[in-house]
């Protein structure tokens, strides 16, 4: 029955679900390798900069004289323009070529990081950090489609652990990277630390990248209605997802709007992909098994990815009131772990199964976030350093197997475009999955509360031991107002144990989306020239 349903699908989308057979490869020169490893410079450099502001938005929100909701915004714009360019770079990609299309972006990139570091308020900046997001975005899915396209399936495997290092690595420093500059020098060259290296990756790629060749008829029939509908889609559901909680979700009008907006503007840009001769992102990759699993682990990576790393300086930064240095230096045990698992992980892949590597990945990261629910309001550096170690030894045994699951598949014309719809769910992953972390805060936080309120009775002994402890205490400094300082820090503790309740059910739910996707695994199938137990 599975031979004939898979049949039948084959015949109707022959185009997709058979990858045509790869053409003859030609030499791979030291000039491929050094313009292959300049992009991925590139794509770091793009990676980085999503988070590389998020433990310094005070200092910058006080550098432009804005409020804090304005400055929430010096991130949220990056990562708008950034998923808007993310799928459309494929088909600009194969329009302009590889060369055209990397060196223009890093070129953007640069520029526009010089002119975040010179913003004269918070208007200009947002508008700097939309350009700067829009035009680096296109070098991250860029990097992983050359990866199958140019190099030998015999290659792919040490590419993807080298790719995958780097694209869960630049967010676990943007933090710690962020707040060191900002402490040591000023939070400008957040921004000015790219100037440099943008100017030598642009310059690198121009001279040595030429792995294909531009197809200017593409540049004459380019869907425009749909290009708008894309960013219309996904625009206004960035939107709503970043200023949701903040702006109380439907009760307020302008996510009603976006939500409105978003919902049309997306039944629309299916219909018109699907009916367009060419269209800016052919859906129909989604019709490879393989392809539409690999994007869901994508998926779940992005939560995982991103909403760790905004989760433990959330909290370290909520409960126990630690500096942005104080923090890197505990997010950095996960990127240490990283780095040490890259090998390994690599090694493992080429001698097992990569299914049960991925296994393998999803279980110990769901197992190191597990650890993370049992935190107490005392948890500091040695506390979560088996969670993070475990966490971040982990993620190369994600992203390793199902880069090659998911592209390893598809034929070389369809890689450009698959590359950037499989990098947009790690963002939508990682989008969605912040604003439910943020809502699900917020819900168990009220829960909490609630239910240990209800046990501050006078009836309880504990409470009244406690006021009558803390009571005398203050008396000799507060006098009259000694009951009322009691009452204020035990409403202080009992905020702060409904907070750290709320951080640890929210670390048990992301562990139990780890441990379901497991059940994915045996659905994918072994990409064609991956060969495993070569060590025997």
């Amino acid at each position: 029955m599975n031979d004939t349903a898979t049949a039948t699908a084959d015949q109707a989308v022959p185009e997709v679900t058979r990858p045509a057979a790869d053409p003859a490869p030609r030499p791979l020169t030291a000039r491929d390798w050094i313009g292959f490893f300049v992009m991925v410079v590139g794509m770091f450099m793009a990676i980085l900069d999503v988070q590389i502001v998020s433990s310094s938005l005070n200092e910058i929100q006080a550098g432009l004289a804005a409020s804090a909701d304005e400055v929430s915004w010096v991130q949220t714009s990056y990562l708008i323009a950034e998923v808007v360019m993310i799928p459309l770079s494929g088909y600009l990609s194969r329009t302009f070529s590889t060369r055209y299309i990397f060196t223009l972006s890093a070129f953007g990139f640069t520029f526009s990081s010089a002119l975040c570091a010179m913003a004269w308020d918070i208007n200009s900046m947002i508008i700097f950090r939309a350009i700067q997001g829009f035009l680096g975005g296109a070098m991250i899915p860029t990097v992983f489609a050359t990866t199958f396209s140019v190099f030998p399936p015999n290659r792919r495997g040490s590419l993807s652990v080298l790719t995958g290092l780097v694209a869960t690595m630049a967010p676990t420093l943007g933090p710690t990277l962020g707040g060191w500059i900002t402490d040591a020098i000023s939070w400008h060259w957040l921004f000015l630390i790219n100037v440099v290296p943008g100017v030598l990756v642009t310059s690198a790629v121009w001279l040595l990248v030429d792995f294909d060749k531009p197809n200017w008829r593409l540049l004459k029939v380019m869907d425009l209605p749909g290009l708008v509908l894309m960013a219309m889609f996904l625009g206004c559901m960035e939107y709503v997802l970043e200023e949701g909680t903040r702006l109380d979700w439907l009760g307020d009008d302008s996510i009603r709007l976006c939500v409105a907006v978003s919902i049309v503007a997306s039944l629309l840009f299916v219909w018109r992909t699907l009916t367009a001769k060419e269209p800016i992102v052919d859906l129909r990759a989604f019709a490879d098994r393989n392809f539409l699993l690999g994007c869901i682990f994508s998926f779940v990576i992005g939560i995982g990815l991103y909403g760790s790393v905004y989760l433990i300086p959330l909290f370290l930064s909520r409960v126990r009131d630690y500096k942005p240095m104080q923090i890197g230096v505990i997010m950095f045990v996960a990127g240490v772990f990283q780095f040490m698992s890259a090998p390994v992980a690599g090694r493992l892949s080429r001698i097992f199964d990569p299914r049960m590597v991925l296994c393998f990945g999803l279980a110990m990261f769901g197992g190191g976030v597990y650890l993370q629910h049992f935190l107490t309001a005392d948890w500091g550096y040695w506390e979560f350093f088996i969670p993070q170690a475990v966490r971040g030894f982990a993620l190369m045994f994600l992203f390793m197997p199902v880069n090659m699951a998911a592209l390893g598949t598809l034929p070389p014309a369809r890689l450009k475009n698959a590359s950037g719809l499989y990098n947009l769910m790690r963002n939508l992953g990682g989008a969605i999955g912040l604003a439910g972390i943020n809502f699900l805060l917020n819900d168990r936080l009220n829960l909490h509360w609630s239910r240990l309120i209800d046990r501050m009775t006078a009836a309880n002994p504990n409470v009244t031991g406690y006021l009558d402890r803390t009571s005398q205490a203050l008396s000799e400094r507060m006098g009259m107002a000694a009951d009322q300082g009691a009452l204020k820090q035990l409403a202080g503790l009992v905020s702060r144990e409904a907070q750290v309740l709320s951080f640890a059910d929210v670390s048990l739910i992301m562990a139990a989306i780890f441990l379901a996707a497991i059940l994915l695994v045996p659905l994918l199938r072994l990409p064609k020239g991956v060969v495993t137990g070569e060590a025997h």
